[in-house]
């Protein structure tokens, strides 16, 4: 579904050049900081990075999945957080605004989402629910022409320079499953609406995440997504499906990145008088990384492909998003190993994407959610 191979080869071409030029040399600084420079973060929104999956029919560069996919690759060959900047604004934040919004939704929001003008963020997460619906306790009771919201949000990317949420809310507190979660547009400014201090993270310096308190935030009506209740968490899965795609094409670019530096150093650093790349057990971690890796880019091409098809890829996003997530661990790892002490050591970087690329076998559902997630669509589909 590559719609056109010359102008995605331009894009392709400037964002890695985006990358090895601007993004790569501002790694350290954004880690010690914790901040992404505003020249930056303009020159991303300049790009069209913040608009990548917006329809052109709102401004935006309306990537196929394979074409996403293909950005994605580029975007991981730098530090996550790069990418953590504008991604939930390219997926979670926008798509279901995309799926399943109404169109004066659509159009009031699209094109600011595409332009960067707006941040979008997604708030289903909670200090006791992720992926179990039936724990979400956050409520959205009906109040004339608004829904009054009162629940606490955990683990928000974004949250502290999103400008609106993608929110999921019980509108039907006795209905304690999946069917009594609705969907929301909830600007940041809304009264009643406050962001907790930023998280201290394990990795991803740059890439901002806090609690989002709702305290009888009164949302007008008009801001439920496709004006229909109940259908929230269908929006959700069907987002995050698309996300898992988009999550697993980043483990693979940054595992790629992971793996030349390796490489690169193994070439260059001598023991024995000979450069340990010529040594078995390091090349054994070298050639299990590059099959690994090789893979998964595979993996996620060929599920982007099915997607852009039109088909159900449930199961195979899920397996995309455990595979490819496991995988960059593994490489992460081996890298690691391959530096030696030097690995452990802040100033070669590759100890930073260490404790980076942990936090992709948690969002967007952890490794054994999407273990669940296979297993179950397989049985569901053998009794049939």
């Amino acid at each position: 579904m590559i719609r056109d191979p010359e102008t995605l080869t331009a894009l392709l071409d400037t964002v890695n050049r985006f990358v090895r030029e601007r993004l790569v040399p501002a790694e350290a600084e954004v880690a010690e900081t914790d901040l992404i420079p505003h020249d930056l973060v303009n020159e991303m929104k300049q790009m069209g990075l913040f608009g990548l999956t917006v329809p052109e029919a709102y401004g935006g560069l309306g990537l196929t999945m394979e074409e996403e996919v293909e950005v994605m690759f580029a975007m991981g060959q730098t530090s996550p957080c790069f990418r953590s900047l504008f991604g939930t604004t390219v997926g979670i934040g926008s798509q279901g605004i995309l799926f399943d919004g109404t169109e004066e939704q659509k159009a009031r929001y699209l094109p600011k989402l595409a332009t960067g003008e707006l941040v979008a963020s997604f708030a289903l997460t909670e200090p006791d629910a992720g992926s179990d619906a039936a724990s979400l306790r956050t409520t959205a009771i009906r109040d004339g022409d608004h829904y009054v919201v009162n629940g606490t949000k955990r683990f928000i990317t974004n949250a502290p320079t999103a400008d609106i949420f993608t929110l999921m809310a019980r509108t039907d507190p006795a209905d304690k499953g999946a069917s009594g979660v609705s969907a929301f547009i909830v600007e940041a400014k809304t009264p009643g609406l406050s962001i907790g201090k930023i998280d201290k993270k394990m990795g991803q310096r740059g890439a901002h995440t806090a609690d989002v308190i709702f305290e009888n935030c009164r949302v007008p009506a008009g801001q439920l997504i496709g004006l229909q209740e109940g259908q929230g968490f269908k929006t959700a899965m069907k987002v995050l499906e698309k996300g898992r795609i988009h999550i697993a094409a980043i483990c693979v670019g940054v595992a790629e990145r992971m793996l030349r530096d390796a490489l690169n150093y193994a070439v260059e650093r001598k023991q024995f008088g000979q450069a340990i790349a010529d040594f078995q057990l390091v090349q054994a971690m070298l050639a299990d990384s590059q099959a690994e890796v090789y893979a998964a880019r595979c993996m996620v091409l060929d599920a982007a492909r099915q997607r852009d098809e039109g088909r159900n890829v449930s199961t195979q996003a899920s397996c995309c998003k455990l595979f490819a997530s496991e995988m960059c661990g593994r490489v992460a790892d081996r890298a690691v190993q391959i530096f030696g002490g030097a690995g452990y050591l802040s100033e070669y970087g590759i100890e930073r994407f260490y404790r980076d690329v942990r936090l992709f076998r948690l969002y967007e559902g952890t490794s054994q959610i999407q273990q669940l997630v296979i297993a179950r669509n397989m049985v569901r589909e053998a009794r049939r």
